[in-house]
């Protein structure tokens, strides 16, 4: 299995992207995995929210194959415990699902397209973050998600 995670816009914050690239080189440790960014419309477009979310969804759209299974970041989405995350990455493994798609919006978010698109929706909490920390964020989560499969002392929820 291989997990992406999409994503619009880059990481400008040079240590927000630092802590990012380190969990990224851990996760490899454990499987596949990819970064995809793309560009974000810029906000000081005169177009509509609306408008910059659908063309970014597009292109969002335009990033997934038909067989991924893709899990939305969304502030609507459903709140998960870190072990959840980590059984349904091991679920998704022990039913050969060939790639997971993790996506982060941008500044406006996703439209509809997306939504339906995805086979879950997910929040990482009811607080609103920006693109760039969701993206730390979900990293982390991932990389815990491993230790807990594979049963290493990274995670200690309930062992207090």
């Amino acid at each position: 299995m291989k997990i992406t995670l999409l994503s619009i816009g880059k990481t400008s914050n040079k240590h927000l992207r630092s802590a990012c690239d380190d969990y990224i080189k851990r996760l490899k440790n454990y499987i596949g995995f990819e970064e995809v960014l793309l560009a974000d419309i810029p906000l000081g477009n005169s177009a509509a929210p609306q408008v910059i979310s659908a063309k970014e969804s597009e292109r969002l759209l335009g990033k997934i194959s038909g067989d991924s299974f893709v899990i939305l970041l969304d502030e609507s989405g459903l709140e998960l415990k870190s072990g959840m995350l980590a059984k349904m990455l091991e679920d998704s493994m022990l039913r050969s699902v060939r790639q997971v798609v993790f996506i982060v919006g941008g500044a406006y978010g996703v439209d509809e397209s997306i939504r339906k698109r995805a086979d879950k929706i997910i929040s990482l909490s009811a607080m609103t973050f920006t693109h760039q920390m969701a993206r730390l964020i979900i990293l982390e989560q991932i990389y815990r998600s491993f230790t807990i499969i594979k049963g290493e002392k990274y995670h200690h929820e309930g062992k207090f």
